[in-house]
């Protein structure tokens, strides 16, 4: 049995996030893809919703740890780095530093990830066409692009988001911002640092291995 099991989808950002964390820190976990649905393995269904009251995804079991079950994906990063990355490779030891990291990391799942997720939602998912919307959400995820533009190229990052190296923010990121192609936003033409970052994310072997099976 693996140490982790961790609850997720195919298509959905999050939890992908959470397995190249396990990966790059030399992790075994199992994954239970979930439906987005009320069905026995979908994410609204009863036996989820005791796992995950908020019925989304991603969810991790850490059974070396009494069963624990974290949710919300940048919970989950934070546990798994304040309690397995003892070489600090992801989350530095300094308090100062967590703070930059932190900062990044809770800029990423309280407003990068949610304005792009709205840019999805009125693109293919909403009842109806609200151009309006649409503009909106795809201005506000060019504004928070030219955010990661500016902190990529900036002197001394190195081409990384927090510390001059990889950390829980690169990887909290990665997923979110290659969707971007889908509301037709070109990353390599129109912001260069971040598509040098993306290309130097996927090169990484955990990255690699965490990725096997993605949609």
């Amino acid at each position: 049995m693996a140490q982790f099991t961790l609850y997720s989808h195919g298509r959905g950002p999050n939890g992908w996030k959470v397995a190249q964390v396990l990966c790059e820190l030399g992790l075994e976990y199992e994954t239970v893809m979930m439906a987005f649905d009320e069905s026995e393995d979908g994410v609204k269904g009863p036996k989820y919703l005791a796992i995950n009251p908020n019925g989304r995804i991603p969810a991790l079991i850490d059974h070396s740890n009494n069963d624990l079950t974290v949710w919300e994906s940048g919970a989950i990063i934070l546990y798994l780095v304040k309690k397995y990355d003892t070489e600090h490779k992801l989350y530095p030891a300094d308090v100062s530093e967590q703070a930059i990291v932190d900062t990044w990391l809770f800029y990423q799942v309280s407003g990068f990830g949610p304005y792009l997720g709205q840019a999805f939602w009125f693109k293919y998912f909403h009842g109806e066409q609200i151009p309006s919307a649409i503009d909106r959400y795809v201005a506000e995820a060019r504004r928070n692009l030219k955010v990661l533009e500016g902190r990529l190229s900036a002197e001394g990052s190195n081409g990384w988001l927090a510390l001059g190296r990889i950390t829980i923010a690169d990887i909290s990121f990665l997923q979110w911002v290659q969707l971007v192609k889908n509301i037709e936003i070109n990353i390599e033409t129109e912001y260069p640092a971040v598509h040098a970052w993306i290309e130097a994310m996927l090169a990484r072997e955990a990255i690699k291995k965490a990725n096997v099976g993605q949609e």
